[in-house]
C-alpha cells in the first residue's frame, strides 16, 4: 500500500503546525477532558450542557489533531533558502508581480497546508503559483482565475537567507 502523498512545506510552516498540535494536545485537550469528567460526575448527562458541549468540542479537537498529525507525517520540509535557481520562481520564492494595470502585489509560494491569502502566502498548487513556477524576472504569465484570465509580469524574485 502506498503512503500518503508528499506535502511540501517550509520549515516555518511545519513549526507552526507542530506548535498548534502541541498546544492542542498538551494544553487544551487535557483541560477539556478534565471539564468533561467534572461534568459527568454531576449526574444526568442528557441535560448537562457542559458535558454535551465538552464531548462535541473533544470530537472536533480530536479531528483537528488527527488532521495535523497526517500533515506532519506526510510533510517534506523544503527550505527556500536552499533553492539553487535563485533567478527562477520555485517553491518558497517571494515574487513581486504587476498586472496589466501596473497594480503590484507580492506573493510567497508555500505549501498548501500553510497558505494564508491575507499575508500573501499562496499554496504551490494554486493556479497563480503553478503559472509562476519557472518564471524569471521580466517574464509574463497568463493565469486562469474564476474571474477570467489575467496577465502578470514578474518584477522581482527573492528567497530568504
Amino acid at each position: 500500500m502506498a503512503g500518503p502523498p508528499q506535502r511540501f512545506i517550509t520549515p516555518e510552516g511545519f513549526a507552526r503546525i507542530r506548535a498548534e498540535y502541541d498546544a492542542l494536545f498538551g494544553e487544551e485537550r487535557p483541560k477539556l477532558v478534565e471539564t468533561i469528567a467534572w461534568a459527568a460526575a454531576n449526574g444526568d448527562r442528557s441535560e448537562n450542557g457542559d458535558y454535551i458541549y465538552g464531548r462535541k468540542r473533544l470530537r472536533e479537537l480530536d479531528r483537528r489533531l488527527s488532521h495535523l498529525s497526517r500533515i506532519m507525517k506526510a510533510a517534506k520540509i523544503v527550505d527556500p533558502a536552499d533553492q539553487r535557481a535563485g533567478d527562477q520562481v520555485r517553491f518558497g520564492a517571494t515574487v513581486e508581480l504587476a498586472d496589466e494595470n501596473d497594480n503590484r502585489r507580492e506573493v510567497t509560494i508555500v505549501g498548501d497546508d500553510e497558505t494564508e491569502a491575507a499575508a500573501g502566502r499562496i499554496g504551490w498548487s494554486a493556479p497563480l503559483a503553478r503559472a509562476l513556477i519557472g518564471a524569471k524576472v521580466g517574464d509574463e504569465r497568463m493565469v486562469r482565475l474564476p474571474s477570467g484570465e489575467k496577465s502578470y509580469e514578474v518584477i522581482a524574485i527573492r528567497y530568504p537567507g
